[in-house]
């Protein structure tokens, strides 16, 4: 009877966990990422990467907040991303690279972990905030994926801020839209021509854990650069660039979305751990190593359930940030680091 009353009562308390004969709090934390890619280190200024550190310590640190405060894992994650989105560094939402035809669409997904429920938006081109809509799709309505026009009209039914798609303009990006098409050139770009590795990374996302145990995952993009067709990467594809399980990991992609697609990333990784035993961290660094061996170039950032953060690439670098109750805060952008 004593043993059946204690179960009751911390079955009640979930931000608590049994550990030692003591109660501990259930741990924290949040991961980001800004994209992995050729980041040299030798190239960029020492102006530049203060700019970048700057930046997604803003968001981890908002993303963090929320936490703190006893919100949700999937707010952590939104919030973080917002903040990356409104940055005109990376690519997605005001950063987002332009396609071969000089406009910009967007795509994002959102997922949380305690029902697998989820929310994608892709192709999209006058949302200021894709993530705000993709989890819109999640919680207001019964898809799990809306694309362009359509999405769009779902938005204004919600009253999201919309925007003019010259928003998205920066020098940075067109510049790079000019050497890729220059790169290009005679023949303009074809479904089957390969990309330049520079032109296809950018992504942002966030994974977070919450006080309930919760996790969630959250990745924008604005795509690739030069790309056609109405091309999607894996950004909003649930399980390649986005996955998050209460019973495995969270995972955000960013990379060669075709590769993460083919290979399904996100869910592989949580998978491994769920079935084979494994540390999602362990999971994600193999996963990652496997994609290298068939072109597959990119990254991952990572939550368990116990709140143990890590990120995986294979790239000479990745934008990323992490910080939990039990991790102190850690902001990095090259290779030449490695995360515990």
């Amino acid at each position: 009877m004593k043993k059946t009353l204690l179960a009751a009562i911390f079955g009640v308390i979930p931000a608590l966990t049994l550990a030692h004969g003591v109660l501990a709090e259930q741990p924290i934390g949040i991961v980001i990422h800004g994209g992995a890619g050729t980041i040299n280190k030798a190239q960029m200024s020492a102006s530049q990467q203060q700019a970048y550190e700057t930046a997604l310590t803003a968001a981890i640190e908002q993303g963090y907040a929320v936490l703190q405060q006893g919100g949700s894992s999937l707010d952590a994650v939104t919030r973080a991303v917002i903040v990356l989105e409104d940055s005109p560094l990376f690519n997605a939402g005001k950063g987002a690279v332009y396609t071969f035809d000089e406009s910009h669409e967007l795509d994002a997904s959102i997922m949380q972990g305690q029902d697998r429920n989820a929310g994608a938006v892709a192709g999209v081109t006058t949302i200021k905030n894709p993530i705000l809509l993709a989890r819109a799709v999640m919680e207001q309505s019964e898809h799990v994926m809306l694309a362009g026009t359509g999405a769009e009209a779902f938005a204004d039914t919600l009253k999201l801020v919309r925007v003019p798609n010259n928003y998205y303009n920066t020098e940075f990006r067109y510049d790079a839209l000019k050497r890729a098409k220059q790169a290009l050139s005679p023949q303009p770009h074809q479904a089957k021509m390969p990309f330049d590795p520079a032109w296809r990374m950018g992504t942002v996302g966030a994974v977070a854990i919450d006080k309930q145990g919760n996790l969630a995952a959250a990745t924008s993009t604005g795509g690739m650069t030069a790309k056609r067709y109405g091309r999607i990467g894996d950004a909003p594809v649930i399980g390649a660039g986005n996955f998050a399980d209460n019973s495995s990991c969270a995972v955000s992609a960013t990379g060669h979305g075709e590769y993460f697609i083919r290979y399904q990333v996100a869910s592989d990784i949580c998978a491994r751990a769920k079935y084979q035993g494994k540390t999602a961290a362990v999971a994600a660094a193999e996963v990652i190593s496997e994609l290298a061996t068939v072109g597959g170039t990119g990254g991952v950032i990572v939550v368990d359930p116990a709140g143990n953060l890590s990120w995986a690439f294979n790239t000479e670098g990745m934008y990323r940030a992490m910080l939990g109750s039990k991790t102190p805060l850690k902001v990095e952008i090259f290779n030449d680091k490695t995360a515990d």
